[in-house]
């Protein structure tokens, strides 16, 4: 870390094994995520009715390059336990981070709604006309459970806009009573 650990503790005793085991977690996390800038952890045992128990929670703030990912765990009355539980969320946290950065996460196309304007069923193709006015080809193995034989003019569709060949084309195209915007 390019920033020193900085543990808080807060209306409890506060120990050197806790110290050390926070260190060990936090260690742990940068062995997973190595360009980790800075961590704060921040345990605290807030004050609550008796009747409600006394859950400890736990705070940490990890600094990234560009960007800082915090986890909040109020969940166990042990302090260890409530520890783990906030490292475990933080190091899920590092690596959905770390795929985000090596472009690892799926990104999912926009749905579209539209209805079709021209259908050839001899063919196997027909057009669907977008919200926006622009004309999609799409083909009948685009349309999903083989409902191409179903489509008329004017049904309304949900579809997926992908690059083809020839242009923009309408993929993954879903018959059925869609709400158009007017």
């Amino acid at each position: 870390m390019q920033q020193p650990l900085q543990i808080t503790v807060r209306d409890f005793p506060h120990s050197e094994a806790l110290d050390a085991h926070i260190r060990d977690k936090a260690a742990k996390l940068e062995s997973l995520f190595p360009d980790i800038v800075g961590c704060r952890v921040v345990v605290e045992l807030p004050h609550r009715h008796k009747h409600q128990g006394k859950p400890f929670n736990v705070r940490l703030e990890i600094k990234v390059p560009g960007d800082e990912l915090v986890v909040n765990r109020d969940r166990h009355e042990d302090v260890y336990v409530a520890l783990r539980d906030a490292f475990d969320a933080a190091k899920r946290q590092l690596e959905d981070y770390a795929r985000k950065l090596r472009g690892a996460v799926k990104v999912h196309e926009p749905v579209v709604l539209g209805k079709v304007t021209r259908i050839f069923p001899e063919e196997g193709f027909g057009f669907i006309e977008s919200r926006d006015g622009r004309e999609l080809y799409f083909h009948r193995e685009n349309v999903v459970s083989s409902d191409f034989d179903r489509l008329d003019v004017g049904a309304e569709v949900r579809f997926i806009e992908e690059m083809g060949g020839e242009g923009w084309q309408a993929k993954r195209v879903t018959a059925g009573k869609h709400r158009l915007p007017q």
